[in-house]
């Protein structure tokens, strides 16, 4: 067939929403396609929101200051995420020095290091692993033996929050999911017909401090037929709660319902513990390290760790308090307000390495 016969493709119409505003996730075309759309995704940061599909990194500056990455380190980025912290510390170590960067999420890690290596980030100066925080050591001889600078952000980012499919949120219905690796291990509605109320109940209170676990609990073994879903789960606890009006559509405890649940799912302090006690052993004499938690049970294992290794003598220096993020970023970027930052400095007291 000749060229001028083929015919053309056809134009097929995008999918209509209510109102001005797409709400749901997969109608956020412009939002979704920065490259294309860069104007409007500003308008949304300028609204103090976070464009769907990408993520915002928090305390950038603050941990630059920290963590003073200079030309020819050696630097860790224990939590991949979006690459926003990546992508600050790469330009800083140049030239001679390397970036690694680790995450677990299978699903973003591949979006993010197209993303990257699009920059112009190739693999001489920025090395993309799946690999979980908690098992830094195998980076060790890779890296040369060691890091001068490590930085483990905490949070879960946006794409997966924003995404229904991943199940990270209360607010738009999709499976109950809440694996950071959706290979490996089984979803938290999987986690709800395994655990007995008790073990519900003690499950959000631990990994989140909420007052009415154990009435959300007793609901959720009440429940007819299995939990596969968020708004089930979501309509579940709506009718644990409303006993008490004030409390009906009380989002906090959703929140921390959720909360808990992926922090089961996933063995996250677990993790983070793991991450903790092997992290001195990849710091280089004088290397530095930021961690970023938002929650209070990660910021307080943090805490007891450093404290504990610097009474040790295996950090010559610790933060005293958190910082936080400044008034501006928080007023730009709400998800900022619950994050915590602490830092450590490796001294020269020598520690096997494994």
């Amino acid at each position: 067939m000749a060229t001028d016969d083929v015919p053309p493709i056809p134009h097929v119409r995008r999918k209509r929403y209510r109102g001005t505003h797409p709400r749901s996730f997969s109608d956020k075309y412009k939002e979704l396609n920065a490259d294309e759309f860069a104007a409007d995704v500003d308008k949304v940061i300028a609204r103090g929101q976070t464009p769907a599909g990408s993520h915002r990194s928090i305390c950038v500056d603050e941990i630059v200051a920290i963590l003073k990455p200079a030309p020819g380190d050696t630097v860790l980025d224990a939590t991949l995420g979006f690459g926003g912290h990546t992508q600050e510390l790469v330009p800083r170590v140049l030239p001679g020095g390397r970036v690694f960067s680790i995450d677990v999420d299978a699903a973003e890690i591949a979006r993010t290091e197209a993303r990257l290596r699009k920059l112009g980030f190739a693999e001489d100066v920025l090395r993309i692993r799946q690999l979980n925080f908690s098992a830094i050591g195998k980076l060790l001889e890779e890296a040369g033996g060691g890091f001068d600078c490590v930085l483990a952000d905490f949070g879960v980012s946006s794409m997966q929050l924003d995404n229904p499919a991943r199940g990270f949120s209360y607010k738009n219905d999709g499976p109950l999911d809440l694996r950071l690796n959706q290979t490996q291990g089984e979803p938290a509605s999987a986690l709800l017909l395994a655990l007995s109320e008790g073990a519900l109940a003690k499950l959000f209170f631990d990994n989140a401090d909420e007052k009415h676990a154990a009435l959300i609990a007793r609901q959720i073994k009440k429940s007819k037929s299995p939990i596969n879903t968020t708004r089930q789960l979501t309509d579940v606890i709506g009718v644990a709660l409303q006993r008490m009006p004030e409390l009906k559509h009380d989002n906090k405890t959703l929140a921390r319902v959720f909360q808990a649940l992926r922090i089961a799912v996933n063995d996250e302090f677990g993790a983070l513990d793991r991450f903790l006690q092997k992290l001195p052993r990849v710091l280089k004499t004088g290397g530095r390290v930021a961690v970023l938690s938002f929650h209070s049970g990660e910021d307080r294992r943090v805490e007891q760790a450093f404290q504990a290794a610097f009474d040790a003598g295996v950090y010559s220096s610790i933060a005293a308090t958190p910082t936080r993020a400044s008034p501006d970023e928080q007023r730009s970027n709400p998800r900022s307000t619950s994050a915590k930052l602490r830092w450590a400095i490796r001294s020269d007291l020598s520690v096997e390495r494994s």
